[in-house]
């Protein structure tokens, strides 16, 4: 009997290992994730490549139990397509652009309003202090950003040389779906927008639907629009925002210390992409040019000059019916800041 009861507490001991064991495996096999993200980037481009170093990075950092998946070039649709699929559960993160963001929050319409940056250092300081706001008005959609992304500098490329505001008003212009409201505001302040998903520019451009759009010089080189729109207008008018989002549901399933690993990579990617960019858009400008763009170069000058007065018209319909008061408010506020305090300090020091 003594053995018997002995046999007994051994088995005992036994199945509650092997329940310990089997509801270990299973914690770990639920801790795995695999985040699918969906981006415009092309496959090969620098964002694309700077993305792809960061599901490296989490792999790692996570010992294997987050993979990232990408999908880029659109292949998952345009920004409101994916985002679609994100609330569907289809995919659980998106590298955003700017026009994705504004249609989910008019806040991040202040990044489209033509000339309101004067350089790529007043709009990082801009954007860095409105980031908390930022990212809580995206948390009420249900994203949580990982880190803000830059795409470049837009200009104008165009199938003819644009020289004045009149030419640029001729222009059968790109404009991104999403937002109606800025189709009409473009057409209120005497343009001709024509409304496409970014995945049917190049069509857009050969079939002669379109004859310019704003874009970036390393996107215009990426995509081969430049090819259709031989003529480049110089300086830029706006910064391509975008932002690298996960859907708050995936985000919640992860570990404090997975997140923190995640967000550490995200903000290196972020730093990437704010340097390697302007870098790239530099090299990116000479190419064309090498290979026959043709850089029209106006300037931009006090108020009277008249891209300074159209840029400020647009900036006051903005206000009305675009971007919330307070935000644009605050922005402004920075701004004015930086280029009180510290652009002359930049200014005088040594490159």
């Amino acid at each position: 009997m003594g053995r018997q009861r002995r046999w007994f507490a051994w088995t005992s001991v036994l199945a509650v290992l092997c329940l310990s064991i089997g509801a270990t495996e299973n914690a770990s096999a639920q801790s795995r994730m695999r985040v699918k993200l969906a981006t415009l980037a092309p496959d090969g481009s620098p964002w694309h490549r700077i993305l792809e170093d960061m599901g490296h990075e989490w792999q790692e950092a996570t010992a294997g139990r987050v993979r990232l998946v990408i999908y880029p070039g659109g292949v998952a649709g345009d920004d409101q397509a994916t985002l679609r699929k994100i609330r569907h559960g289809q995919l659980q993160a998106a590298t955003l652009t700017v026009s994705g963001l504004a249609e989910l929050d008019d806040a991040f319409n202040v990044f489209q309003i033509p000339l309101f940056f004067e350089s790529i250092e007043e709009f990082f300081y801009v954007l860095d202090r409105l980031t908390p706001t930022l990212k809580e008005r995206l948390g009420a959609h249900g994203l949580v950003v990982l880190h803000w992304g830059y795409g470049g500098w837009l200009h104008f490329f165009s199938k003819s040389p644009t020289r004045t505001v009149s030419d640029l008003k001729r222009l059968k212009m790109y404009a991104g779906t999403g937002d109606d409201r800025l189709v009409r505001l473009w057409r209120a302040n005497g343009y001709n927008p024509v409304a496409l998903s970014a995945t049917d520019i190049m069509v857009g451009l050969q079939s002669g639907m379109i004859d310019g759009l704003p874009a970036p010089p390393l996107g215009a080189l990426a995509f081969q629009w430049y090819r259709q729109t031989p003529y480049m207008l110089h300086p830029g008018f706006a910064p391509l925002v975008g932002a690298t989002v996960i859907a708050e549901e995936a985000w919640e399933q992860l570990t404090e210390r997975d997140q923190s690993a995640l967000l550490e990579a995200a903000r290196v990617a972020g730093e990437r992409l704010a340097v390697e960019i302007p870098r790239r858009d530099e090299e990116s400008l000479a190419e064309m040019e090498m290979r026959g763009l043709q850089v029209i170069r106006v300037e931009v000058g006090d108020d009277a000059d008249p891209w300074r007065a159209a840029a400020e018209s647009f900036a006051e319909s903005f206000r009305t019916t675009m971007v919330p008061g307070d935000v644009l408010d605050l922005a402004l506020q920075h701004r004015a800041r930086y280029r009180r305090e510290e652009a002359p300090a930049a200014a005088s020091s040594p490159p």
